[in-house]
């Protein structure tokens, strides 16, 4: 075992992984590494980064707010970026959404959302325990969201810690009613608590996208038998899908919303859990034993919250779905190049976001492919981290057609080179 840094990195196998990029800046589209090469960041560094990294706006209020207020306990204070920030994701959001608790990532968000799912029907006399959710999600890496995601490589050492969930089958195009039927005979025959959902889009499951009418149908599912829908917008809100939310496009509003990543422009880490006045009023009693018990040290941070304002003025002073149309044309020109190429099947997009899978023995996300691809992709100075043989392009919105034309150009030469003797 040999490293010059005591740092133990995520999702990062270091017997394998031969060097640790330093990066020193971000800009636009771009990292700047420590030897100052420029890396495209295609992925948005983690699908955070909405507006491009440094934006000079949020940089600016980050700045001003910390010359301010640092931090402050959560329970029982409050400040003013949290409060304004609080009515603006309710202005935002769908109108049933009134009430808005905090915490500081997308997992947390998921957990909080889980968690008041369980406590409403306790508190209100009727406990229900079972959770539903999809085949192939990835909810996060705390237990509850472990237990909520798909059963796998992620979590098979912590099966101990995870409670069991109903698993509905994935929405495959043609397949939908075998999951609707499936969610009905749940929702019938079990105390179902929630269903939870990655709208439209399963993220780290493997870019595997579902239509809006299903999502609705599943909504009306849900309100037949009293059950909480949740919505994990945690990497599907903000526009990735084209809209503001995922959940637009099926015109539906969920029980509880879970938002995250680019909540600050991807400046700092914050999240937000919505949900709506019957959940917050289930624990609203003076008896104290129906609080809501979660809370982490940096609940509402101060200087996350001023860099999520900064993105709501940035979202209503900025053409930023302008921007957001002009890159789901440019990912769409760019696959169409795809389409006869054999190294690429399932070739999809869905808003900004495009996904194909490399035609390899090995499928899934242990396959050997990944780590070879991306290692060409960055030889080509682009930020690409497929899953497994699942490729995807989830860049920020400011990125230039030129940059794009970079970044499909490392893809097909880094396939190229991966898949020299295999393709046709």
């Amino acid at each position: 075992m040999t490293s010059k840094s005591p740092v133990w990195h995520p999702f990062t196998q270091h017997a394998t992984t031969t060097e640790i990029i330093s990066v020193a800046r971000g800009s636009g589209a771009y990292l700047e590494t420590a030897d100052e090469d420029l890396i495209i960041d295609a992925i948005s560094s983690w699908w955070v980064i909405t507006h491009g990294h440094c934006h000079p706006h949020i940089v600016a209020a980050v700045r001003e707010q910390a010359e301010r207020l640092d931090q402050v306990i959560f329970a029982g204070f409050t400040h003013e970026p949290a409060e304004r920030l609080a009515r603006g994701l309710i202005e935002l959001t769908p109108e049933r959404l009134t009430r808005v608790f905090f915490s500081d990532s997308g997992s947390t968000a998921v957990e909080v959302a889980l968690k008041m799912a369980l406590g409403y029907w306790r508190n209100i006399g009727s406990p229900r325990k079972r959770i539903v959710a999809l085949e192939h999600a990835y909810h996060g890496d705390t237990v509850g969201t472990m237990s909520a995601g798909a059963r796998g490589v992620f979590n098979a050492a912590y099966e101990p810690l995870l409670f069991d969930v109903t698993r509905l089958p994935f929405p495959a195009e043609d397949r939908e009613q075998e999951t609707l039927d499936a969610l009905e005979v749940a929702c019938r025959t079990d105390a179902v608590a929630a269903l939870i959902v990655e709208p439209l889009i399963l993220g780290a499951g493997g870019m595997l996208m579902w239509r809006p009418e299903t999502l609705a149908e599943m909504r009306r599912i849900c309100d037949q038998y009293g059950v909480l829908l949740i919505a994990d917008e945690v990497m599907t809100g903000w526009g990735r899908t084209g809209t503001m939310f995922a959940c637009e496009q099926a015109a539906i509003v969920p029980d509880i919303l879970c938002l995250s990543k680019g909540i600050t422009g991807g400046n700092l880490p914050l999240a937000v859990t919505l949900c709506a006045d019957p959940i917050f009023d289930a624990h609203y009693s003076e008896d104290r034993s129906k609080t809501f018990f979660h809370s982490s040290s940096y609940t509402a941070n101060p200087l996350a919250c001023a860099a999520a304002l900064a993105n709501l003025e940035i979202w209503t002073s900025e053409p930023v779905l302008a921007r957001i149309e002009a890159l789901c044309d440019m990912q769409e020109r760019r696959i169409a190049r795809l389409g006869t190429d054999s190294a690429f099947t399932n070739v999809r997009r869905m808003g900004t976001i495009t996904a194909f899978d490399i035609d390899v023995h090995d499928e899934g996300y242990l396959s050997e492919v990944g780590p070879v691809l991306q290692h060409e992709f960055l030889a080509r100075g682009v930020l690409l981290r497929p899953l497994g043989n699942t490729v995807y392009v989830m860049p920020p919105y400011c990125i230039t057609p030129d940059q794009m034309d970079a970044v499909y150009s490392a893809l097909n030469h880094g396939v190229d080179r991966v898949l020299s003797g295999k393709r046709s």
